[in-house]
C-alpha cells in the first residue's frame, strides 16, 4: 500500500511515496480505504523533526496526517457504531510512527469513524475532523454561554473559521480578527465585528469592548500579545500548549485535540452541523502523493485559505 512519509526529517523534500504492508481491522475496529488527508500545521512539524523526540520509539517511515477521508472496506468483530463495509466516512488521525492519514488504507478504533457530511466528497469531507474538533474542544474550554463575547484570532484559517461557525450557532458574538484581504471572508463566516489583526489585535478589540471579552481562542498562536482583550475573569484557550501565567482571575487552558480521539458525538455532531448549512468546508487544492512535499511547502508559505488535501 502507499504512503507519504519521511525517512529522514527535513524538509517538505524530506516527504516521499513509501510501501507498506497491508493492515487489518481487529475487534472494535473498522478499516477505511483513504482516498484523501487533509495537510495541516501540525504535519509540518511531524515531518521536519520537531517532534523527533516523541517518534524516537517508533522506527521510520514516519507518516503524517490527522485528517483522513474514504470509504469503509473491513469491519472488526463487536462494532457498535453502525459502520458498514461501503459507507463513505472521515476520521481523525493521532499519528504514531507510520499510523498517519497519508496512506491508502488505515485501520482505526469505530468510535473515531463517522459517516461523512451527507453530498461531499471526500476531499472535502477530510478537511472537517481534525480542524473541527479543535474548535469544539476549544468552545467547551470555554465554557461560554450564548450571549456572550468570543474573540477569535487567525479567523481565516481552518481552526478560527470552526470556530466561529460553531460559536455562532451556540449564540455568542464574535469578533475575529482579518487582514484586509480577508475580512470578506471572516464576515462571510459568520463574525459579527471583524479586526484588523496584527501585533495591536488586543487593542482593536478593546475598542469594541472596553471591558474585554468573555473568552478568547487563540488560532493565530499571538499568545501573550492577546491574553489584554480578555476581561478579568475572562478565559483564554490556545493551541500549541501555550498556558498563560495566572493574571486578573482568566481561566488559561491549552486545546490539545487529542484529547477528542475517538470522540464518535462530538465528530459525529460536527457532521450534522455541515449537512445543515452551519459548517461550510473549504478546499484550497489537491495533490497527488508524488507532488506532497509541494503541499507542505505551499502551507508553510502561508497565506492559503482553505484545506490542501493528498488524494490517493
Amino acid at each position: 500500500m502507499r504512503a507519504v512519509g519521511v525517512m529522514v526529517h527535513g524538509g517538505p523534500e524530506a516527504l516521499e511515496v513509501v510501501d507498506l504492508p497491508a493492515v487489518h481491522a481487529g475487534p472494535g475496529q473498522v478499516r477505511l480505504r483513504v482516498h484523501a488527508a487533509a495537510v495541516n500545521p501540525t504535519d509540518t512539524m511531524a515531518r521536519n523533526g520537531s517532534r523527533a523526540e516523541q517518534q524516537k520509539m517508533d522506527p521510520p517511515p514516519y507518516i503524517p496526517g490527522m485528517d483522513a477521508a474514504g470509504i469503509v472496506d473491513e469491519v472488526g468483530d463487536g462494532v457498535s457504531t453502525g459502520v458498514r463495509i461501503g459507507d463513505q466516512v472521515m476520521a481523525m488521525v493521532v499519528p504514531k510512527g507510520s499510523h498517519g492519514a497519508y496512506r491508502e488504507q488505515i485501520v482505526l478504533d469505530a468510535r473515531a469513524v463517522v459517516a461523512a457530511p451527507a453530498g461531499t466528497s471526500h476531499i472535502e469531507a477530510c478537511t472537517l475532523p481534525m480542524n473541527g474538533l479543535t474548535a469544539r474542544l476549544s468552545l467547551d474550554l470555554l465554557g461560554l454561554s450564548s450571549g456572550q463575547t468570543l474573540a477569535v484570532t487567525g479567523a481565516a484559517g481552518a481552526y478560527g473559521g470552526y470556530v466561529i461557525q460553531l460559536a455562532k450557532t451556540e449564540g455568542l458574538t464574535v469578533i475575529a480578527d482579518a487582514s484586509e484581504a480577508d475580512h470578506e471572508l471572516v464576515a462571510s463566516l459568520g463574525a459579527d465585528i471583524v479586526v484588523r489583526r496584527g501585533d495591536d489585535v488586543a487593542a482593536r478589540i478593546r475598542e469594541h469592548f472596553p471591558n474585554g471579552v468573555d473568552g478568547l481562542a487563540d488560532g493565530a498562536v499571538q499568545n501573550e500579545l492577546v491574553i489584554p482583550a480578555v476581561r478579568d475573569g475572562g478565559a483564554f484557550t490556545a493551541v500549541r500548549g501555550f498556558q498563560g501565567q495566572a493574571q486578573r482571575g482568566i481561566t488559561f487552558s491549552a486545546t490539545w485535540v487529542r484529547n477528542y480521539d475517538g470522540e464518535f458525538e462530538k465528530l459525529d455532531r460536527l457532521r450534522q452541523l455541515t449537512e445543515s448549512g452551519a459548517i461550510t468546508l473549504r478546499v484550497a487544492e489537491t495533490y497527488p502523493p508524488e507532488r506532497a512535499g509541494e503541499a507542505h511547502r505551499r502551507l508553510e508559505a502561508g497565506g492559503t485559505r482553505g484545506r490542501l488535501v493528498i488524494t490517493f
